[in-house]
């Protein structure tokens, strides 16, 4: 069993071997040998660790969903050890506990950081907390369908254009997942190059942009996004990550068979131009682009500000980060095709209350589907397990010193990995300064919102609830 659970890891320690080598030679190349040592340490430990889990004898115990649900958590626990050795290592004098903060902020793609200046910062260390988003982003989009049994059967079926589902070809679609990250990464850097990123910022972004991270390789963004051809095209590229990311193979590549496999994608799309569609009409004065900016930052979970701009709207922004993007993207929230399915749930229990003649329990409103009330409860407690976790996370940092106002809304984007900005009104905390106690309780709930609260509930299942 132990080898079992531990062999979905040894891709990832030596994913981040693969890092730390590209790492070591960009620091040779630029001359940047002051941290040179701490990419070598996160090299050996994760080679040999990764290399060492392959021998562990194999057993034939059947992998059950509780297994692979351990080993999702037990990878969001260690990995982040591993890619926190450069932070301690380097020249920065950064403790163990602050260290394994950034990487569990970059590794879940929430974006918290202990730094308040990068430019004080050797660029291979700013790589280096880019590519810990990116390979967090593989990381969730590959747990996602290792956990894929644990969802309703629509969504496992949304996937059977693209994935297959075998076991025995599970490595192939792990491949493939892999290639197409890869592919998506490749397309925002080219594009970020067309409109004047340099390289190094170019490269940062796009590894941050395709995992809904929010790590930058600058303090200001204005710097960067200085005319509104910039703010228009970084603004539809952060979009990636809130679309499915197989969604995004078959505009890109024009596969007019599978566009509509995946319906959600087009409730996606009507539910952000009704946003958008809003804020501009009703809701502000201000310039349309930041309006767009501002929103798909905020859906694709991502958080990146502009702060040329001042808004009023932070309730706003945090329900839409709430919802979240695409179940099949890198994005996080509670999902909208939870939210899209709870909706059209009570709609038809309206309908049917209000019109008894009228037989419509059998179907989910505006869908042929049959209603599954197992799914139907799984998602009504996911929100309940979201409130419950806020509440708890919301007095815990209350307890801290940090006021209540400023509490809750550091809960919200800890709990739907979000990046702290002025679109939220949080944009000036020091994570640095924070006490043990608060940086404790963030890393276990950026974890908790990672790993999905549906994984929270099957656990609750299994150990709270023999039947």
């Amino acid at each position: 069993m132990l080898r079992n659970n531990l062999i979905y890891l040894s891709g990832f320690l030596l994913l981040i071997s693969l890092f730390s080598f590209i790492n070591i030679i960009y620091s040779y190349y630029f001359n940047l040998y002051l941290n040179l040592h701490s990419y070598l340490y996160s090299l050996i430990i994760s080679l040999i660790t990764g290399v060492a889990i392959l021998f562990v004898r194999k057993n034939n115990h059947k992998i059950s969903i509780f297994d692979k649900i351990f080993a999702v958590i037990l990878g969001y626990l260690f990995l982040p050890f591993v890619i926190s050795l450069p932070y301690y290592f380097s020249i920065y004098n950064i403790s163990l506990i602050d260290s394994y903060f950034e990487s569990i902020s970059g590794f879940t793609s929430t974006g918290f950081t202990i730094f308040e200046n990068i430019k004080h910062l050797d660029q291979s260390l700013i790589l280096w907390r880019s590519t810990s988003q990116w390979i967090g982003g593989v990381y969730f989009l590959f747990s996602i369908i290792l956990l894929i049994d644990i969802f309703d059967k629509n969504l496992k079926n949304s996937l059977t254009n693209f994935l297959s589902f075998n076991s025995s070809e599970f490595i192939k679609q792990l491949i493939k997942i892999l290639i197409l990250y890869v592919f998506l990464t490749f397309v925002i850097y080219i594009f970020l190059k067309i409109i004047n990123f340099r390289d190094f910022d170019a490269f940062n972004f796009a590894l941050t942009i395709i995992s809904s991270g929010g790590f930058k390789p600058v303090n200001d963004l204005n710097l960067l996004l200085n005319k509104d051809y910039k703010v228009l095209v970084f603004s539809i590229l952060i979009l990636l990550s809130f679309f499915s990311i197989f969604f995004t193979y078959n505009v890109l590549f024009l596969k007019k068979n599978n566009l509509n496999f995946l319906t959600e994608d087009f409730y996606l799309l009507l539910y952000l131009l009704s946003i958008i569609f809003v804020f501009f009409v009703f809701l502000s004065n201000n310039d349309f682009l930041y309006l767009f900016f501002s929103i798909a930052s905020s859906v694709s979970n991502i958080g990146f500000y502009l702060s040329d701009y001042e808004t009023n709207y932070y309730f706003i922004y945090l329900i839409l980060v709430i919802i979240g993007g695409s179940f099949f993207s890198t994005s996080s929230g509670l999902r909208f095709f939870k939210i899209l399915t709870l909706v059209k749930f009570s709609l038809n229990e309206l309908v049917t209350h209000t019109k008894p003649k009228q037989i419509l329990q059998s179907k989910v409103f505006f869908d042929n589907n049959k209603i599954d009330y197992e799914v139907i409860n799984k998602y009504f407690f996911t929100i309940l397990v979201f409130i419950i976790s806020l509440t708890l996370i919301t007095s815990l940092i209350s307890m801290s010193g940090i006021d209540f106002s400023t509490s809750i809304k550091l809960g919200v984007l800890t709990i739907m990995n979000t990046v702290n900005s002025g679109l939220y009104g949080i944009e000036n905390l020091n994570f640095f300064e924070m006490s043990l106690l608060t940086k404790s309780i963030l890393i276990i709930f950026m974890i908790i919102g990672r790993v999905e609260f549906i994984t929270i509930i099957i656990l609750f299942k299994k150990y709270l609830f023999k039947n």
